[in-house]
């Protein structure tokens, strides 16, 4: 009882601090930020004024109004960078790729505007500022208002904000800007009168959020526009506050920095293949990272992790990894273990990689501010903590109590915290979820985070406020920890889970959906912020399977888990307040169903690989609106209780509860259910049936599915009328950066006849003990491998190696009969 007590007791001081530190703080936050805005502000609208002069540049050109400046420039021929002057340059952390071949353009005067031409974009620039963007048709896609500049005066600063206009045709869609808690389409507002407004500004959501909460922890200045003209994207270069609404016009406005941003135009794969190239292509992930994730907030002692893996063999179901939250750290401090309750975590790491399980844990940005801690000593004497205006570390209440803030537009600060992931490295620890990493503080009113006017960041040594620097900070970190990775385990690719970033965050790392609340809203919200995330240029996030906060009941949980069964990243986390969360602990038939979808995860995985692969090569989302397959069609473009995981799978998710069965509306072509190989005509509604133990899975007629099972490749070939169709399967170690290969398949049709071709390249070993080719909707009678006539071993052909293979038989769908 000692000892229970005294573990009370020190529960209770550490909830007094906190409680203490979240009063206290906000109250010096206020007080700071009233010094520097102490005088009445005035408000001002600066416009554009007339037209002084314009001339023709190398890339694009240059035009002279009373007040700003426009520069034009073309990046390639169908990407375009527009800049008004003046204002804060931004430092292109986002930017990725900074040299560009030379393309030519041609600049026309007119009578009443200029036009800018490339290949493939026309930009005219009217005579009040205003712009417009046309393709090779002639066809408009976007046409923009001359920008403002609402201007804030006061005795110690001048606030340049920018508003910038575009209008919207009445029935144009808009997609992406980050993690959002809104539908697909981010036009849709509950009052026709009332445009929603979206918040640019990383944000702790509080332990639990549900639709309609803004902003989230992931902010991206990017929006798709999509009409019947076509399909374009803009990215807002300006990490400052900003709001963005969408109703009549496109509205955003920025409360700093420079109106630079970037558009292109083409199809959708076209539009991600662009923006990636500008601000970088993911990286290939481990392969292990694909298989799921076992996480929870209170997994506080080895005894509690060991019983869970234990949980997984007993019953059978696969795991690839297990993840610490902040019960594994030392009074929760960043880079620490406690010792006490994780006393031997290097030989528990040891032991689960023979498991084939990774340990993955927790990274806090704030270091506790103790001269006992060694980490804010050495941080301190490096001078890499952000600043308050008296030069002192900005200080704020986290988990760890009263805590600095390293400075990671330091590249000294960067180069210091990448140093810190080495000890956690030797113990085995192979990845890391860095949190509250917006930066996300206790208040109790008021904004989460640092001062935005009175904490000051380096900036390269340009120098700057918390403003500009805040929707930088998760990304500088995921940088800083994916270099601390590559650099000292070289032979490895570095897996890092973010909670908070911004455009470019895929070049370092994985996220998550943050704190959802547990409910079938919850469950609704998930898919539309996935895809939108993945529009954004974000291709590998997922969501606390069942909830953050809140105990699902059996049905809501093994509803979520069959939708993340089929998302990039599947994992289940929960807060430290709520049951126990595994697939055993719904009992049956949950147990059984759970196991059956990870197994067929687990059969997946060669088609995950390879959609990683080309991600890396296109920065197309693995999960992908229904719509990618079929933008012509209206009806799709406002879908999202639904997705594509690539080209091949249809995933339709069950969201209410009670519900057996839905109606979805398909994109053209014809598909197949996974279930009983039914062939379904696209381009219009059909009803599905989906009880307990399934949800709707479709699979594009000429997809060439990969799936594995006992070290063999099993081709699923589902065959379309007249269609060549060509599915390919990557391979490597899982792994590093040795030798890699590429397996390409190709299906053509003639009358009765169906032929496979198989091209090889790369170096690396094929790993599989053979092929099985497994056919649906069609049943063979004569089969060929290489000209060479073989028994007719039905649906299912086993071989080795081969270069045709040709079948000759019926096909048994009404599609191939008519």
């Amino acid at each position: 009882m000692g000892i229970l007590n005294e573990a009370f007791l020190n529960l209770r001081t550490i909830k007094l601090r906190r409680f203490l530190g979240s009063l206290f703080y906000p109250l010096q936050r206020d007080w700071l930020e009233r010094q520097l805005r102490k005088s009445q502000t005035l408000e001002a609208v600066e416009e554009t004024g007339e037209i002084q002069r314009a001339e023709a540049t190398k890339r694009g050109g240059q035009f002279h109004f009373k007040h700003i400046e426009l520069e034009i420039y073309f990046l390639s021929a169908d990407l375009v960078r527009i800049e008004w002057k003046p204002g804060i340059y931004p430092i292109s952390y986002g930017i990725s790729r900074k040299d560009w071949p030379q393309i030519e353009t041609t600049f026309q005067e007119m009578e009443e505007c200029w036009t800018i031409s490339s290949p493939q974009l026309k930009v005219i620039v009217g005579v009040d500022g205003s712009l417009k963007f046309q393709n090779l048709s002639g066809q408009t896609l976007r046409e923009e208002l001359p920008p403002q500049r609402p201007t804030k005066l006061s005795r110690q600063t001048q606030d340049e904000t920018w508003l910038h206009q575009a209008k919207l045709r009445p029935q144009e869609h808009i997609y992406g800007l980050g993690e959002r808690a809104a539908p697909l389409n981010l036009r849709t507002s509950g009052d026709k009168n009332k445009a929603r407004t979206y918040r640019m500004w990383n944000y702790d959501a509080g332990g639990i959020y549900g639709p309609g909460t803004d902003p989230l922890y992931l902010c991206i200045p990017l929006y798709l526009g999509l009409h019947e003209e076509g399909s374009y994207l803009i990215f807002y270069e300006n990490s400052f506050p900003a709001s963005f609404s969408f109703q009549e016009l496109a509205t955003a406005e920025f409360e700093g920095g420079a109106l630079r941003y970037y558009f292109t135009a083409g199809t959708l794969p076209q539009l991600l293949e662009r923006y990636t190239e500008l601000t970088g292509r993911p990286p290939l992930p481990p392969r292990w990272a694909f298989g799921y994730h076992q996480s929870r907030w209170g997994y506080d002692k080895e005894s509690a992790l060991r019983e869970a893996v234990k949980g997984f063999e007993t019953h059978d179901i696969p795991v690839s990894a297990m993840h610490l939250d902040i019960d594994v750290l030392d009074n929760f401090r960043a880079f620490t273990i406690d010792p006490d309750r994780f006393p031997h975590i290097s030989e528990l790491a040891e032991e689960l990689v023979t498991k084939g399980i990774r340990l993955i844990t927790i990274i806090n940005p704030g270091v506790r501010a103790s001269r006992k801690n060694r980490l804010f000593e050495e941080g301190r004497a490096q001078d890499v903590f952000c600043k308050l205006p008296n030069g002192k570390p900005a200080i704020a209440p986290v988990w760890a109590g009263l805590c600095a803030f390293p400075d990671f537009t330091n590249p000294q600060a960067r180069h210091w915290w990448s140093r810190q992931y080495e000890y956690l490295l030797d113990l085995g620890i192979t990845g890391f979820w860095h949190d509250m990493n917006e930066p996300g503080v206790f208040v109790l009113w008021g904004d989460p985070s640092l001062p935005p006017h009175s904490t000051w960041h380096s900036l390269e040594g340009r120098g700057g406020d918390h403003r500009e620097a805040h929707n930088f900070y998760g990304l500088l970190q995921a940088e800083a920890g994916y270099e601390a990775l590559s650099e000292y385990q070289p032979e490895r690719r570095p897996f890092i889970v973010s909670r908070s970033g911004w455009a470019g965050l895929q070049r370092y790392a994985w996220t998550w959906t943050g704190d959802i609340e547990t409910s079938w809203e919850g469950l609704r919200q998930t898919i539309p912020t996935v895809l939108n995330l993945g529009l954004s240029g974000i291709p590998y996030s997922g969501s606390d399977i069942g909830g953050f906060k809140g105990n699902p009941s059996a049905e809501l949980y093994l509803r979520w888990f069959q939708i993340s069964c089929f998302m990039a990243f599947c994992r289940t986390h929960s807060a430290n307040n709520t049951k126990l969360r595994t697939p055993w602990s719904f009992g049956e038939p949950t147990l059984s169903i759970v196991r059956q979808f990870l197994q067929l995860r687990y059969r997946l995985m060669p088609y995950f690989y390879t959609l990683a692969w080309e991600a890396s090569q296109t920065g197309h989302p693995l999960v992908r609106p229904l719509f990618w397959a079929d933008t012509d069609n209206p009806q799709l473009w406002s879908i999202d209780d639904a997705f594509l995981l690539g080209d091949a799978l249809l995933v339709a998710a069950i969201a209410q509860e009670g519900a057996t069965s839905r109606a979805i509306a398909l994109p053209k072509g014809h598909w197949y259910n996974f279930w009983n190989d039914a062939l379904l005509e696209g381009g219009k509604q059909v009803n599905l049936k989906a009880p307990l133990e399934q949800i709707p899975l479709l699979v594009k007629a000429g997809s060439i599915l990969p799936m594995e099972e006992d070290n063999q490749l099993i081709l699923h070939i589902y065959p379309s009328a007249f269609l060549t169709s060509e599915g390919q399967v990557y391979s490597d170690a899982g792994d590093g950066y040795g030798k890699s290969r590429l397996d390409s398949f190709y299906l053509t049709q003639n009358q009765d006849c169906l032929e496979l071709t198989w091209k090889q390249q790369g170096d690396y070993a094929f790993p599989y003990a053979g092929i099985k080719l497994h056919l649906h909707g069609f049943e063979p009678q004569q089969v060929w491998v290489d000209s060479n006539e073989v028994v007719n071993q039905g649906q299912c052909l086993s071989v080795e190696q081969f270069e045709q293979v040709r079948w000759q038989g019926v096909f048994t769908n009404y599609e191939h009969r008519s």
